[in-house]
């Protein structure tokens, strides 16, 4: 959000729960993808949408929280296509996003926005996901299917959850270490997503991740250097297995995916090394001295 206010768009969110706090340049609407469609004053006028809504990947997966996986990314997207079909002035672009999780993991094989689909719940779940927003285009909108890798940031996600066992000196690789992991730096994640919206050569699948994937071992070492804290342990695939059970898979696919789209579109990438990439994020977390 604080991007798209940079460079001077008005922004109208829609959330789930009320929510305040957010300035009054930006506008804020409820929306549950699952029990209704977006108020239309909610779209009316926007020159484009960006939707990220969905459930949690990262949790046990019951059938209870696969169906609300599934549910909140296909029907929410649908939800929103016949919301914008209901538009008098539909939006020239829509970012929706999916997952690298299309391609199921692949050992290692080189993966861009042409490789076919992976088997298993999460490639299911992308494929309809991106066909869910693939109907916009029957509306002349322009769609891009953002696939994020590893999304890596000071604000929570994937790398919150691996910095504490490192920070305990209990850090270590992830079974084997030899699965790829392919990862993004968040700023250039949001870059990138500003440069789907303005560039109209991009449409369809997308690629975010940046242009040199790292073997799990790589980064467990990478880290570690940069935490000043060792990288000893080994964690049992076994032992995911029992914490995760089925989503296990997703800890410990290997997916060496590579940004074809975005570097053909001429996007740079402000961090395509992983080391520099971690060294700004946690430099950000210390705190200031005077």
């Amino acid at each position: 959000m604080k991007r798209l206010l940079a460079d001077q768009h008005a922004v109208h969110l829609l959330v789930r729960k009320v929510k305040t706090g957010f300035g009054p340049e930006v506008d804020c609407s409820v929306w549950d993808g699952l029990e209704m469609e977006p108020a239309p004053e909610a779209l009316e006028a926007a020159e484009a949408v960006i939707h990220l809504a969905g459930e949690p990947v990262a949790q046990r997966w019951t059938p209870a929280a696969k169906d609300r996986i599934r549910r909140s990314r296909v029907e929410g997207t649908r939800s929103l296509v016949g919301a914008l079909e209901r538009q008098k002035q539909r939006p020239s672009v829509l970012v929706c996003a999916s997952a690298i999780g299309y391609y199921g993991s692949r050992g290692d094989e080189v993966l861009t926005e042409s490789s076919e689909p992976g088997q298993g719940f999460l490639p299911e779940v992308c494929r309809e996901w991106e066909a869910a927003a693939g109907e916009a285009e029957g509306l002349g909108i322009r769609v891009v299917k953002v696939r994020f890798g590893i999304v890596l940031g000071s604000e929570g996600g994937a790398l919150a959850q691996m910095l504490l066992p490192f920070r305990w000196g209990v850090g270590g690789k992830i079974g084997s270490g030899k699965q790829w992991m392919s990862w993004i730096d968040a700023a250039d994640a949001v870059e990138l997503i500003a440069y789907a919206l303005r560039c109209a050569e991009l449409r369809g699948p997308l690629n975010a991740c940046a242009p040199n994937p790292v073997r799990n071992e790589e980064f467990t070492e990478t880290l570690a250097e940069v935490l000043r804290r060792p990288a000893l342990f080994t964690i049992p695939e076994r032992a995911l297995r029992i914490l995760y059970g089925e989503m296990a898979e997703v800890v410990l696919a290997s997916l060496r995916v590579m940004p074809e789209a975005a570097l053909r579109a001429g996007f740079m990438f402000r961090y395509p090394e992983l080391g520099p990439a971690l060294r700004d994020i946690l430099m950000a977390e210390r705190p200031q001295t005077a």
